[in-house]
Formats: C-alpha cells, sequence, structure tokens
C-alpha cells in the first residue's frame, strides 16, 4: 500500500530538511482546547532539521473566545515574531480550530502581506458537526453553516500571495466531514488513516508540512 511505503520514510530524508537563509520562523496555533504543547513533538523535529528555538513560536490564547477575537491577538504575535527574528515574513502552522484564526487574519487583518505559507492540519474550514455539542463563541463559529464560517469562506478561500495547504485524515473523528478541511487554491492532502491529534504527531505529515514551509 503506498501510504504504507510513505510513512516508513524516514523524515530527515528530504534535501530540504535543513534551516537556510530563506527559511522563516514558524507560528503554530493550536486549537480548540489546545496548548502549546500540542506541538511539542512537531518543534521537536524542527530543532532536529536546524530550525533555531527562536524561530519555533509555539504560541497559546484563550480557545474559548471569538476566533476573531484571537485572530487580534495573533496579528500581534506576528509582528513581535518579526520584530524578534528581524524576518520579512512568517510561515504559520495550524490545528484544527487554529486554522480559522490564521484565516480570519490572512482574509481580513492584512496577513497576507506577512505570512509566505500557511498550513492547516484537519481544519475545520467548513465546519464541523461535532461542534454541534459544544457552546463556547469559539465552538459555534466551528458549527457548519455559521456566520462566522460563512463570512470567512466567501470569495476567495485562499487570498492574496501566501501558499495554502491543508492535510486532512480519513480517519478524523472530529472534523464532519473531512472534506470540510480542503480549501479551494490550497494545496490539499489526505493522510493516512490518522487521529485528529496524530496530525501533530505524524513523521511523514511533518516532512511533507517542512518541505512545504521551506519551498
Amino acid at each position: 500500500m503506498l501510504l504504507a511505503v510513505h510513512a516508513s520514510v524516514p523524515a530527515q530524508a528530504s534535501s530540504t530538511s535543513t534551516f537556510d537563509s530563506t527559511s522563516n520562523p514558524v507560528l503554530f496555533v493550536h486549537g480548540y482546547t489546545g496548548d502549546a504543547s500540542n506541538w511539542n513533538t512537531m518543534a521537536n523535529r524542527f530543532l532536529t532539521d536546524g530550525w533555531p528555538s527562536s524561530h519555533l513560536d509555539k504560541w497559546s490564547y484563550d480557545w474559548r473566545q471569538s476566533n476573531a477575537t484571537t485572530a487580534q491577538q495573533l496579528s500581534s504575535e506576528v509582528d513581535r515574531l518579526l520584530a524578534a527574528t528581524g524576518a520579512t515574513k512568517v510561515d504559520i502552522i495550524s490545528h484544527s480550530m487554529g486554522g480559522l484564526s490564521s484565516r480570519y487574519y490572512l482574509k481580513n487583518l492584512g496577513g497576507t502581506s506577512k505570512v509566505d505559507a500557511w498550513v492547516s492540519l484537519g481544519g475545520p474550514n467548513h465546519g464541523t458537526d461535532s461542534a454541534n455539542s459544544c457552546f463556547d463563541t469559539s465552538c459555534t463559529e466551528m458549527r457548519i453553516g455559521s456566520s462566522f464560517l460563512a463570512a470567512l469562506n466567501s470569495g476567495d478561500e485562499t487570498p492574496g500571495s501566501p501558499s495554502y495547504a491543508t492535510w486532512w485524515s480519513p480517519c478524523d473523528t472530529v472534523i464532519n466531514p473531512d472534506t470540510s478541511v480542503s480549501l479551494s487554491g490550497a494545496a490539499n492532502t489526505q493522510t493516512a488513516c490518522l487521529s485528529h491529534t496524530g496530525l501533530l504527531t505524524d513523521a511523514t505529515v511533518y516532512a511533507q508540512t517542512r518541505d512545504t514551509i521551506n519551498h
């Protein structure tokens, strides 16, 4: 099976695995009920592949608030990271609901001029039925047909010059339907049979993500 063979390839196999002068600092955006520690495995792999810790920002925020509020805070964090590193652009890697606030930033807050690559791992970009059972502001925005998502997805789903990429798993029971993740204009990739949180730790997803942002 091709997926099984692909999954056995070491994450270090790529010739683009080393941080270089064209690599951007990475801002990690966790999802609903998540925190910065969600990114420990992936961030450690970036460290192993040569990224300095100063360029790996495992950011935390209050996941209960509106994704629009988070986007405002994310905007400030991007500016802080750019100032701290001297870079001109960042790459954003998001998990689950983190894709929504970061997309809002790109679409509505001028983020397209400061982001080179944007990644969504299991993002509810078109909603998920699992959000029907939670009631935080952020969660209701993830419901299929929410006014937040209708506005976010109106017009161009991948605006501006950043490269957009998504990864979705056929075994992700949190994002329903699976097709919610994919965006028009993005590179949309199906993974092996991974859980929703498994997207954060899978070596193949990491390698593909790394190569996507390090283009």
